[in-house]
């Protein structure tokens, strides 16, 4: 037991050292000048939740290794992740557990098998979706598609977790491409009639629209932003989540308050990292 804990923590320490070196998990400027973890054990942050599209296939070398040191550099304890391959993120996952003691359960809502995105063999594509990582257990997971996802599948995926200490209904989507408004119309209200069954819920994920955007009426007479500048009004100001300057993503909120907010560039996505600290009287 002992040699097989020294030797994990050895491989986390090359790892990391790799991680320096090599790159891409080490970027420069400005944007990526804050500190990453040290590779020592932590805790999650029990009310904190982010969302983040990580734009697979937007592969590379080191891309999940650096994933996972951005999420642990915040350690949310529920994550909803967007465009992910089952494969990737159970590496995640593994970086998240072996180099910074971060352990989280997941559950997968992949709506799409397909070998070009997410490989595997032809008899048995990977999986392509969404995902919910929880550091406390999940239960009543439900996988929804939409009826017409557009140019590729999409759908949402619902758990009940722990946020907070507090029990609450936790949905994560992807909606359809963002030249598809007529599709994503057709969306929204599968999603919002979900959603209004829960009087506590927190929605997480990319909905590839700007705020004032007709079809998010639905979710904003359910809930709000977890940025309280950000709303469809012309006086809303919402700060970008994406690399093209678009405010695409968001962490809906219903009965919950939020504390706080932050959203960070990432160098491996084109969607940046969003979070926010919520209390749930």
């Amino acid at each position: 037991m002992v040699i097989g804990v020294g030797a994990r923590w050895l491989a986390g320490i090359l790892t990391v050292l790799c991680m320096v070196l090599v790159g891409p998990s080490a970027p420069n400027g400005d944007l990526y000048d804050r500190p990453l973890p040290d590779v020592t054990a932590r805790d999650v942050v029990p009310n904190r939740v982010m969302t983040w599209n990580i734009c697979n296939p937007c592969r590379g070398h080191g891309q999940n290794l650096g994933r996972a040191a951005e999420i642990a550099t915040y350690a949310p304890q529920v994550i909803g992740l967007q465009e992910a391959c089952v494969r990737d993120v159970e590496e995640i996952r593994n970086y998240l557990e072996h180099l910074y003691g971060l352990d989280y359960h997941v559950e997968y809502g992949s709506v799409l098998r397909n070998r070009g995105r997410c490989g595997g063999v032809p008899w048995r594509a990977g999986g392509f979706g969404q995902a919910i990582l929880s550091a406390a257990p999940m239960t009543d997971r439900v996988n929804v598609e939409y009826p017409d996802g557009g140019s590729e599948d999409r759908g949402y995926m619902a758990v009940t977790t722990r946020v907070g200490g507090r029990s609450v209904r936790v949905f994560n989507t992807h909606l359809a491409q963002r030249r598809q408004e007529a599709i994503r119309a057709g969306q929204t209200p599968v999603l919002a009639a979900a959603v209004a069954r829960y009087d506590r819920a927190i929605v997480l994920g990319d909905f590839n629209a700007v705020p004032d955007a007709p079809e998010l009426t639905r979710m904003w007479a359910l809930a709000a932003d977890a940025d309280p500048g950000c709303r469809p009004s012309s006086g809303g100001t919402c700060e970008p989540t994406t690399d093209w300057q678009s405010t695409f993503d968001y962490i809906f909120l219903r009965g919950i308050a939020a504390l706080g907010h932050r959203v960070h560039p990432s160098a491996y996505s084109d969607h940046h990292t969003l979070q926010a600290d919520v209390r749930l009287d």
